[in-house]
């Protein structure tokens, strides 16, 4: 040992291989190194073993990502579920209004095949046959006609030009012109009498017939 450097431990090198690399047998663990007390061996990894093992830190992140990834999806399709929705109704309340216009504009050839009827010029002939048909068309796009004299009066449905009577049971009197409605919405109000009923005649208040009579 030369003066003024401090003495240096011996390096062990030890082999770890389990197969000897001149014999190529197998070396019986016994015959392995052990660590002496402060000496730290290492072990060489299994064939096959990745050397390190993956971090949780990057599996907790993966995890993380692919839930937001999820809520995103989860998001937009119920966005696109509620535009799709949304374009439904309004496609459908669109083609009703188209309707409800387009036979708007039919009600004045209505009341002159009303008044042709009144007449007696719709019993037979091309005339009743094209008011028939008419009629039907009318029918399978859910016009619907009302005012019927003897219906009790409805200030929403009916306009009353004139009133006759102490107003106790008002009845319709005379139909001057029909009213007309589309599904839920009023086209047209009917053009009215009213006068007064007899309360026997109102709805509900009619006599119930005895079980078993007809």
């Amino acid at each position: 040992m030369s003066a003024g450097k401090p003495e240096q431990e011996p390096v062990t090198v030890t082999d770890k291989r389990r197969i000897d690399p001149e014999t190529f047998e197998v070396r019986d663990p016994a015959d392995e190194p052990r660590a002496e007390e402060g000496e730290v061996i290492e072990q060489a990894p299994a064939q096959g073993e990745p050397e390190t093992a993956e971090k949780p830190e990057g599996q907790s992140q993966e995890a993380k990502e692919l839930a937001e990834r999820t809520a995103d999806l989860q998001r937009v399709t119920a966005e696109f579920a509620n535009y799709r929705r949304r374009a439904e109704v309004q496609r459908t309340a669109s083609a009703e209004e188209a309707k409800a216009s387009v036979a708007a504009k039919f009600l004045d050839v209505l009341d002159d095949l009303d008044r042709a009827r009144a007449h007696g010029d719709l019993e037979s002939g091309p005339l009743k046959a094209l008011s028939d048909k008419l009629i039907g068309v009318f029918d399978s796009l859910g016009l619907v006609g009302f005012g019927v004299e003897g219906d009790p009066f409805d200030p929403e449905l009916h306009e009353a030009v004139q009133m006759e009577g102490d107003g106790h049971h008002p009845v319709l009197g005379a139909v001057l012109r029909k009213g007309y409605r589309f599904g839920d919405r009023i086209l047209r109000h009917a053009m009215v009498t009213v006068t007064d009923g007899d309360p026997a005649d109102t709805p509900g208040n009619a006599p119930s017939a005895e079980p078993g009579t007809e």
